[in-house]
């Protein structure tokens, strides 16, 4: 396993993040209970110390799985991020937004499933229009002086919100964003514009979410409609990957897989590892062997060349992920 710093946070993360939405029941495809534990524990023989869930996944399942399983292991070596915008375990008029109720009440019940005192990273899960962000500042700055948080972080939104709110934090001097959790593959790649400069400038530690394209990397593209993931991604109207070049990118992460004896998310995840605008990309899986396999990547070395020929086809996609 190879570690990194997380932006300004000072702690040290595994460059492989294991996502955690796929623990709970809210669909066929996800883990249960024993099957959530197997992986994560797994991941922990793999080095993995940096794990990511959210009160919404399953409706808290995620978080009490993940919660239950680490209470085995020492927590002082592991790294739990959860989040807080959408409804968690109860569904009622103020169980989402960025309030300082809905934050205060979704983050006392986020650390109760997790079994945790405190979480190192806090997360608002996309932009709130309803709720001024001085609000939302404030109400993250007071959990971070209880000791209930250790590190704020943001997740998909328009890089000018996000100055704002870095420029809000500054002039009243509250905690400030220090992650971004955005949306970034090589065939979605408008990060790059706008965002990923704040995100350098100030500091910020990056850790994507979708790093396969939802599957659409792991597959020569006339399969990625055959499969559950992908039949799921097309009804739900995900259009990162119909954008011009995304098949002739998918098409030359095959042709470099196939040279290199791995697997296409290999490839895929190994652009992730030596991007210099990545900590540590979630990798969201449901299997073990999957899990592995993204842990071996960390080994592959793309040259130059490699990588200029995986991104030369890209052209713009509209912004996607924000909402």
């Amino acid at each position: 396993m190879e570690y990194t710093t997380l932006g300004s946070t000072g702690m040290e993360v595994s460059q492989v993040c294991l996502g955690c939405m796929s623990f709970g029941s809210g669909d066929d495809w996800m883990l249960d209970e024993a099957e959530g534990r197997e992986l994560v524990e797994r991941a922990i023989d793999l080095g993995v110390n940096f794990f990511d869930t959210a009160n919404t996944y399953s409706a808290g399942e995620s978080e009490r799985i993940l919660g239950d399983t680490l209470a085995d292991y020492d927590r002082d070596e592991q790294v739990v991020a959860t989040k807080v915008r959408f409804s968690g375990a109860r569904d009622h008029r103020n169980a989402e937004g960025l309030s300082r109720k809905t934050i205060e009440q979704e983050l006392d019940h986020s650390l109760d499933r997790l079994g945790m005192d405190t979480v190192d990273l806090y997360q608002i899960h996309r932009w709130d229009y309803d709720t001024p962000i001085e609000t939302t500042l404030r109400a993250l700055d007071d959990a971070v002086s209880r000791g209930q948080v250790r590190h704020i972080g943001a997740s998909s939104m328009w890089a000018h919100q996000f100055q704002e709110a870095l420029r809000v934090s500054d002039e009243q001097g509250l905690a400030r964003f220090e992650t971004m959790q955005n949306l970034y593959h090589l065939t979605y790649r408008e990060e790059e514009r706008e965002m990923y400069p704040v995100c350098d400038r100030e500091n910020v530690g990056v850790i994507p979410w979708s790093p396969l394209a939802a599957g659409y990397l792991t597959r020569p593209h006339e399969e990625f409609t055959a499969t559950d993931r992908g039949e799921h991604e097309i009804d739900y109207g995900t259009p990162y990957h119909e954008g011009p070049g995304s098949e002739e990118i998918n098409e030359r992460v095959q042709e470099l897989a196939e040279e290199e004896g791995v697997t296409m998310a290999q490839i895929a995840l190994a652009w992730h590892f030596q991007n210099d605008n990545v900590d540590a990309p979630i990798v969201g899986t449901s299997s073990i062997e999957h899990l592995e396999e993204a842990v071996e990547a960390l080994e592959i070395s793309l040259s130059d060349s490699d990588v200029e020929y995986l991104e030369a086809p890209y052209h713009p996609v509209p912004v996607y992920g924000h909402e």
